[in-house]
């Protein structure tokens, strides 16, 4: 078959102009700084209108079984204090008792399921932060999953309908946070530098490769 013969008669049928795509910031970059944030800019005041576009993105993404069941409760700052307060961020940092004192996010996302958690409501609840976070990032924010929390606390101080099964917090990030490449039998525990930069441990792809 001749060079290019596939995308000449792509060019005699559809046109030229149909192959000019419209060129948005590389996958990549949105992975690289899409990192679990813990310390957020409190002049930064995250609006309503910011989460739904965010929570927007379940409308487009993928289901298990196509159910559709995860439902979500928008908490604004006037209610985060409230929220704060039952859960815990930076499990592996007991000692800096996170969020500093002054870096509290004060937006909420918080995830519910309209039935019994199982293999296919967590597949997708994976899904479903990854793609909120990665919307977050695109539009200039971070966030972090939150799974350390009081459920009986959240649902009755939320008046939640679904039992809740993460916390998505949003804000503008305040941290410097890098990325170590390291082998599969490495300390995988993220650390901070006498700087405060947030260290993140990754296992490099020739060891994820089985």
């Amino acid at each position: 078959m001749a060079d290019n013969y596939l995308e000449k008669r792509y060019d005699e049928v559809f046109g030229k102009k149909t192959l000019v795509k419209k060129v948005g910031r590389p996958l990549d970059s949105l992975f690289l700084e899409n990192r679990s944030t813990r310390g957020y800019e409190s002049d930064f005041i995250v609006r309503e209108e910011v989460l739904r576009k965010i929570i927007g993105v379940n409308t487009k993404i993928a289901s298990a079984l196509n159910q559709q069941v995860l439902r979500f409760k928008i908490v604004l700052s006037d209610k985060a204090p409230l929220l704060l307060q039952h859960v815990k961020m930076g499990g592996l940092l007991p000692e800096l008792h996170l969020p500093l004192k002054g870096t509290e996010p004060n937006a909420f996302i918080i995830v519910c399921s309209t039935i019994k958690e199982n293999r296919n409501v967590d597949i997708d609840l994976g899904i479903s932060l990854q793609s909120m976070l990665l919307k977050a990032v695109e539009i200039g924010l971070n966030g972090l999953i939150i799974g350390s929390f009081n459920r009986e606390k959240i649902s009755e101080a939320f008046d939640l309908q679904f039992s809740p099964l993460a916390i998505l917090a949003i804000g503008k990030s305040k941290e410097k946070i890098r990325l170590k490449e390291i082998s599969e039998t490495d300390n995988h525990k993220y650390f901070r530098q006498e700087d405060n930069t947030h260290v993140v441990p990754k296992v490099k792809v020739e060891d994820l490769i089985m």
